[in-house]
């Protein structure tokens, strides 16, 4: 059989940590909220349409970048910043205080979570 009709190998995917994919689940789906904060701020009229639109574009593409990348430290710590934003969205449309806080804590539960898993796991391999 010539190499052209061999099917090709694939590389083995790459394992996920547990810190990485709830991480990664928590920051998408603060991305989701992001796009419907900035439809509320559109809407409620609380900012100019192109400060709404343009700041709810930057916080979604930074979200999704971290949810992306969230196997690097730097993305967990753009992780983190984000959860501070969130929050501070309060000043623009205050229910944001709560919603936000609301948010970091799940993040901060699933940061937590995926550290504690990710070391049961590497005592258990070992």
């Amino acid at each position: 059989m010539t190499e052209v009709n061999q099917p090709r190998q694939r590389k083995p995917r790459r394992r996920r940590s547990a810190t990485e994919s709830l991480v990664s689940i928590a920051l998408g789906l603060e991305a989701t909220l992001v796009f419907f904060v900035t439809m509320a701020v559109f809407g409620l009229r609380e900012v100019s349409p192109g400060v709404a639109f343009g700041g709810g574009a930057v916080l979604f593409l930074l979200l999704i970048i971290a949810a992306a990348y969230a196997r690097f430290p730097w993305a967990i710590w753009l992780g983190w910043a984000m959860q501070a934003v969130l929050i501070a969205l309060g000043l623009v449309l205050p229910v944001m205080y709560a919603i936000g806080a609301g948010f970091a804590a799940i993040f901060i539960y699933c940061f937590l979570t995926g550290r504690r898993l990710d070391r049961q796991n590497n005592s258990a391999t070992a």
